[in-house]
């Protein structure tokens, strides 16, 4: 091997030939040259002291300076001359940051701003801060602005996953990492919570839901969890803000007279706000690496504001909805029903189900005189036969006691286990005749196993007057 000196030597030969084809022939770029200067001096500090002489040589002192800082060089080390201009640069450097700070501020002005505190924008991490968010959302009447960001795909193939949920409320916005969240689950039930917590958010009527192109996003999510590839068909009490957007006549009262019927030729969420709001927003850090972590603060207040916007978008639509030239029903025209399924229904009302307490109880009509006293899901525990799985899980996320069969389980065993273990079965099909007359009368209950699990689950908590609290969410999935 060559002995650290002959090595320093032939780069030091190198330098000098790159001067020379820099600026004594000047037949190499500034990029070029710059690349292969850094490459042959590295992070060696006799080559970095040559390199400064070369510059004082064959440049000026403020090049030199420029050099010494890049290479991070301590004063004791530059000439009396380069360690001078190096002390005016980093002054003229400050002052260029904080005027760089002004009018970044000052730019900052022509766009819509935040309401609320920058403590108030939560980036949560852990499962601990998580469910404290989700006691705040699952609240009935509350009106939530829902937005999500991914990594660009860049005209990649497939949908992207979603890499940041962003959940806004009137006083606070919860930013939530995904990624993250993920990593941390170690179990199956674990990995389950999130996209449960967003299957019941949006199939929950009460809860006021406000997106913009809201398809788009619900896809995303389809393609970051398989459990949520139906979610646009179970979403309840949401509000598009697109749909809105195309309605909206585009004199807002911020608009001067000289713009009255001129739309213009953008669309996006940005114009949207201009419009009723009177700024546009600012869409820099759209186009973000929204996987790499840790996020900049531009991207925690870019993402904090696009879920905010939509709710000073609503409320403001929604208090003088004639101004937009909206009708006066914006949310009843807007908001989500509930779609029902004739042909589901319609089982339902025919099928014949013993109540816990004996009774035979026909169609719904009778439903309300045949309801058990109501019980909490820790006291209700039941058995899920092995084509019902889904279902299983999905009572178990609500805090009820479930066991589920395997799916090589003959379904005679869901009998045994309910008699050893005083479990109500849940069974479909053909099995519920079987099972029913291996338990006591009410111990057998028949699922309609066309619907989703979701749907499922309501139609057993419903039958059987189970009364489910925000605490029983996830209770067993800890």
């Amino acid at each position: 091997a060559l002995c650290p000196n002959v090595i320093n030597q032939r780069h030091l030969r190198t330098l000098h030939y790159l001067f020379y084809k820099r600026f004594v022939e000047k037949t190499m770029t500034q990029e070029n040259w710059t690349d292969h200067v850094q490459s042959t001096v590295g992070e060696n500090r006799w080559l970095q002291g040559h390199l400064i002489q070369l510059l004082i040589s064959y440049c000026d002192l403020n090049t030199a300076a420029r050099w010494a800082q890049r290479c991070n060089l301590p004063k004791e080390m530059l000439p009396y001359g380069v360690a001078d201009e190096l002390q005016k640069l980093q002054i003229q450097e400050r002052v260029e940051e904080a005027v760089k700070a002004d009018d970044y501020e000052e730019s900052k002005k022509d766009y819509y701003q935040l309401p609320i505190p920058r403590a108030n924008i939560h980036f949560l991490q852990t499962w601990e801060e998580t469910l404290q968010c989700w006691e705040k959302v699952l609240q009935p009447g509350q009106v939530v602005g829902i937005d999500m960001e991914w990594r660009p795909s860049f005209g990649m193939v497939g949908k992207p996953r979603v890499s940041l949920l962003q959940i806004a409320l009137q006083d606070e916005v919860f930013l939530l990492d995904l990624p993250r969240l993920l990593e941390q689950a170690e179990t199956e039930a674990e990995k389950e919570k999130l996209p449960h917590f967003i299957q019941m958010l949006y199939s929950d009527a009460a809860i006021t839901k406000l997106g913009y192109g809201m398809s788009g996003d619900l896809s995303s999510l389809a393609a970051t969890w398989s459990a949520l590839k139906d979610m646009d068909k179970q979403a309840r009490g949401v509000i598009d803000l697109l749909k809105v957007d195309k309605k909206v006549d585009v004199l807002s009262p911020e608009q001067s007279y000289e713009d009255r019927g001129f739309r213009q030729p953008e669309k996006g969420l940005s114009l949207l706000v201009q419009h009723v709001l009177g700024k546009p927003l600012d869409k820099t850090e759209q186009l973000s690496n929204w996987e790499k972590r840790p996020l900049r603060e531009e991207q925690i207040l870019y993402a904090a504001s696009d879920a905010y916007c939509l709710l000073e978008i609503y409320e403001k639509l929604r208090k003088d909805p004639a101004s937009f030239g909206l009708s006066s029903d914006l949310t009843e025209s807007l908001v989500g029903k509930p779609s029902v399924k004739p042909r589901a229904k319609k089982q339902l009302n025919k099928q014949e189900v013993p109540s816990p307490s004996g009774q035979q109880c026909k169609g719904p009509k009778k439903e309300t005189s045949c309801s058990p006293a109501p019980i909490s899901p820790k006291e209700f525990s039941v058995v899920c036969d092995n084509m019902l799985q889904g279902l299983g899980r999905y009572l178990r996320c609500l805090g009820v006691d479930v066991r589920m069969l395997e799916n090589e389980d003959d379904h005679r065993k869901a009998a045994e286990i309910a008699r050893q273990e005083g479990r109500v079965i849940l069974t479909s099909g053909l099995p519920y005749q079987t099972l029913q007359s291996q338990v006591a009368e009410g111990r057998c209950f028949s699922v309609n196993c066309s619907e989703k699990a979701r749907e499922q689950a309501l139609q057993v908590l419903k039958h059987f007057n189970v009364q489910v609290s925000l605490a029983d969410i996830f209770s067993r999935c800890q």
